[in-house]
């Protein structure tokens, strides 16, 4: 399998699980059967926005880009490691489908609920993830044409 099709794998994958998360979510309000339902039809949608976002962004290149430049960044921990970061970056990547075309504050309360079973061995709590997570987010809407929620700070 060629490289660019392993990553458009990788992207798809990654959405149509956060896809299938949210719809089973939603559906639950309609009982298990809604969330049955719901999950099917987030994994698909959820598929569709991987796919997409990850031949705009290949993710490989992503990780790299970030694995390069993260004890730069303004937010960097002194002492911490790429093992900390990787996953906030990896968590920006892999939520930004299933929730494109919002802005990164409206839906940040969700991502900070969630970051604590998403965060893997990172050691960083979300306050000091979240500027990784959003500097992830920042990068693929710079790459989408009309993404940009135009807050970059």
């Amino acid at each position: 399998m060629s490289d660019i099709k392993k990553d458009h794998s990788v992207g798809a994958g990654t959405g149509a699980i956060g896809g299938a998360v949210a719809g089973a979510a939603i559906g639950s309000a309609a009982g298990p059967a809604g969330s049955a339902v719901g999950a099917v039809v987030g994994g698909v949608v959820g598929a569709k926005a991987g796919d997409s976002i990850a031949e705009a962004v290949n993710p490989t290149e992503y990780t790299d880009h970030f694995q390069r430049a993260y004890t730069a960044a303004p937010y960097y921990i002194g002492g911490s490691e790429w093992r900390d970061y990787e996953p906030a970056y990896k968590y920006g990547y892999d939520t930004y489908g299933q929730y494109r075309g919002r802005r990164f504050e409206d839906i940040e309360p969700d991502l900070e609920r969630n970051w604590n079973t998403s965060r893997a061995n990172s050691r960083l709590e979300w306050n000091d993830a979240r500027q990784a997570v959003r500097d992830g987010w920042h990068y693929i809407e710079r790459a989408l044409p009309g993404d940009a929620d135009g807050d970059a700070r």
